[in-house]
């Protein structure tokens, strides 16, 4: 049986999208990929002369995204599956950040995304197959300070991701969240959008982490092909896991939450239990 798949990857450009993009097509798959120029375009379509087909398309663009999708399922093919990779980061103190970065930042990576599962999952559904990676971050699972926005859109998108995968799992399709630690791509450097520091209060808690932050971009300890191959792997498994946790940073610091979760559940289940009858 032809195990080659057509993937519609959403933000091709760069990071993980482009990672993912050049792995695929080493593996035999077609690539969908969307980018929001022309000039951009024709640099992804470059990668291959027969095997990729650039869109130009914004996930923001809400009311374009069904035909975009019709398109490709009529002229390149059935999209086996669809990765929901555009995104960026928004840095910045709750209190000083305008709600309008969180409206963008929700735009982007929760509503894109949701927009471009909608579209898809027609056609996945009349042929009873179909996988969605969702790229999250353990954002979406870990906080810390100064990305509410960012860990606030990706805790939503692991939990529509996790109510999804039991909705269509019955109908022959896999939703996968993957949420990646630390990697060298553009998301704490040219992709991230930062809110200006108004409030000295907040001083101590932030600029250690902006600090950090910023020295260890570009020298971070994931490598996005490494990703993108294990991206491939979930791709390709017969029971593909509902969430994929990427990097070994993301590992401890997931289960250290977890850990710290329980503890506190434990310290207050008394009182838990005491709203019963």
């Amino acid at each position: 049986m032809d195990s080659s798949k057509i993937l519609l990857i959403t933000g091709v450009s760069s990071g993980f999208g482009r990672a993912l993009a050049q792995e695929a097509l080493a593996a035999g798959h077609k690539v969908v990929g969307t980018v929001r120029s022309a000039q951009a375009r024709r640099e992804f379509e470059s990668l291959s002369a027969n095997a990729v087909f650039g869109r130009v398309l914004d996930v923001t663009d809400f009311d374009a995204i069904d035909g975009i999708v019709a398109e490709i399922e009529a002229t390149v093919g059935p999209v086996d599956v669809l990765v929901n990779n555009a995104g960026y980061g928004h840095e910045g103190v709750m209190e000083e950040s305008p709600l309008s970065e969180m409206r963008r930042q929700f735009d982007v990576n929760v509503f894109g995304a949701v927009a471009m599962m909608k579209a898809v999952l027609p056609f996945m559904r009349a042929r009873r197959s179909g996988h969605i990676l969702n790229i999250t971050s353990m954002g979406g699972h870990i906080t810390m300070p100064g990305i509410s926005y960012y860990c606030g859109s990706k805790f939503a998108l692991e939990g529509i991701s996790e109510a999804l995968a039991k909705e269509v799992k019955p109908l022959g399709i896999a939703v996968t969240a993957v949420a990646p630690g630390s990697f060298r791509t553009d998301w704490a450097g040219r992709s991230m959008r930062r809110t200006s520091r108004s409030i000295p209060d907040y001083d101590a808690i932030f600029d250690p982490i902006r600090k950090a932050r910023e020295e260890k971009s570009g020298k971070q300890l994931g490598d996005p092909q490494k990703a993108a191959r294990a991206m491939l792997a979930a791709i390709a498994a017969d029971d593909p896991p509902t969430h994929l946790l990427l990097g070994s940073d993301a590992l401890g610091l997931v289960r250290d939450k977890l850990s710290t979760l329980e503890d506190e559940i434990r310290a207050w289940e008394s009182v838990t239990v005491s709203t019963d009858g």
